[in-house]
C-alpha cells in the first residue's frame, strides 16, 4: 500500500504541477506550445514507478516488462491497427445513425480548422494521412511508455491481482481523474468539457483493460505503450473523417460513438483471456501471470 500511495502522489503531483505551471505561463491547453509544456506530466507516471521501485519498495524491475520481446510481433501489429478498425466503426456508426458521411479528402477538415493552426495542405493528403499517422504511432510509442510504464506497468497489476476487469475500472477511473485538469478546461473535449470529462472514464476503464491485455499477454510494458501511441494518432482519423458532423464528444476516439466498438474489442480479449485459462489448465500449465518474471522470459 505505501508504494501504492507514493506512486500515486508522485504521478498526481509532478503531472497536474507541470500543467498548471504551463497554463498559468498563459499557455492554453489547446496551443501546440502544450504539448512540449506538458512533456514532464506525460512521464510523470514513469517516473513516478521508477521511483517507487528502486528507492521507496526496493522490489525492482523483474516483473516491469522492460524486454521488448519481439516474438510477439503479432500483438505488437494488432496494437498498431487495431485502432484503425475501431476507427472504422466509428464513422461507419455515423453513416448508419445519419449524424455525417466521411470525407475522406479531408478538405472538411482543412476547412473546419479541426486539426488546428497546422492545416495548410491537409486537403492535399487524402489517404496518405493513415500510413503518416501508423508512422506517427511507432515514432511516439517511447513517448507513451512514459505513461504505460507508470500505468499498465506498475499500478494496475498491484489493484485486484488476479482480477484484470477490476484492476481496469479502478486504473480507469484513476487515470481519467489524472487527466481531470486539462480535460476540464476542453483538452480533449472542447464542446463539452465536464460531459466530456464524465464520458472519458469508460472510455480510460475499457483502454485500461484492453493495454493491460496486451501486456499480460506478451509480458511487455512495451505492446501496451505501442497500443497507447497508436490510440492517440490514429485515433484521430475519426475527427479528421467526420469533421464538422458533430464535437468530440460524439465522433472522436474518446466520443459516445467510440464506447460499443472499444466494448466488443474488450469483450473479444476477455473472451481469449478465458479461453487461454482453459487451455493452460488442460494441459496442465500455470495461465501468464503479469508478475511472473521466469515465465515472462520464456515468451
Amino acid at each position: 500500500m505505501t508504494g501504492l500511495l507514493w506512486f500515486l502522489g508522485i504521478s498526481f503531483g509532478l503531472a497536474w504541477g507541470s500543467w498548471e505551471l504551463a497554463i498559468r505561463s498563459g499557455v492554453g491547453v489547446l496551443d501546440w506550445q502544450f504539448q512540449i509544456y506538458a512533456l514532464p506530466g506525460a512521464f510523470a507516471p514513469a517516473i513516478a514507478a521508477f521511483v517507487v521501485r528502486k528507492w521507496i519498495t526496493h522490489e525492482g524491475f523483474s516483473d516491469a516488462g522492460l524486454r521488448v520481446r519481439v516474438r510477439n510481433w503479432r500483438y505488437y501489429l494488432l496494437a498498431w491497427l487495431l485502432p484503425l478498425a475501431v476507427v472504422g466503426a466509428i464513422v461507419f456508426q455515423a453513416m448508419l445513425l445519419g449524424i455525417a458521411e466521411p470525407d475522406f479528402t479531408l478538405s472538411r477538415a482543412a476547412a473546419s480548422g479541426v486539426a488546428g493552426r497546422n492545416t495548410a495542405g491537409l486537403d492535399q493528403l487524402g489517404a496518405l494521412i493513415i500510413p503518416q499517422l501508423m508512422l506517427t504511432a511507432i515514432v511516439t510509442t517511447p513517448v507513451l511508455f512514459g505513461e504505460e510504464f507508470g500505468w499498465r506497468g506498475y499500478l494496475q497489476p498491484r489493484l485486484f491481482p488476479g482480477r484484470p476487469v477490476a484492476a481496469a475500472v479502478a486504473t480507469g477511473i484513476i487515470w481519467a481523474i489524472w487527466h481531470y485538469p486539462v480535460t476540464l478546461r476542453g483538452y480533449n473535449y472542447p464542446d463539452h468539457p465536464v460531459l466530456g470529462s464524465l464520458l472519458f472514464i469508460p472510455i480510460t476503464v475499457l483502454l485500461s483493460y484492453l493495454f493491460d491485455w496486451f501486456r499480460r499477454r506478451t509480458g511487455s510494458i512495451w505492446t501496451a505503450s505501442m497500443a497507447h501511441a497508436a490510440t492517440n494518432s490514429v485515433g484521430s482519423l475519426a475527427m479528421l473523417w467526420l469533421a464538422g458532423a458533430a464535437g468530440p464528444t460524439v465522433i472522436s476516439y474518446g466520443g459516445i460513438l467510440a464506447v460499443g466498438p472499444l466494448c466488443l474489442v474488450c469483450l473479444l480479449a476477455w473472451n481469449s483471456d478465458q479461453r487461454h485459462g482453459r487451455s493452460a489448465g488442460r494441459t496442465g500449465a500455470s495461465p501468464l501471470r503479469p508478475n511472473d518474471a521466469e515465465e515472462f522470459e520464456r515468451v
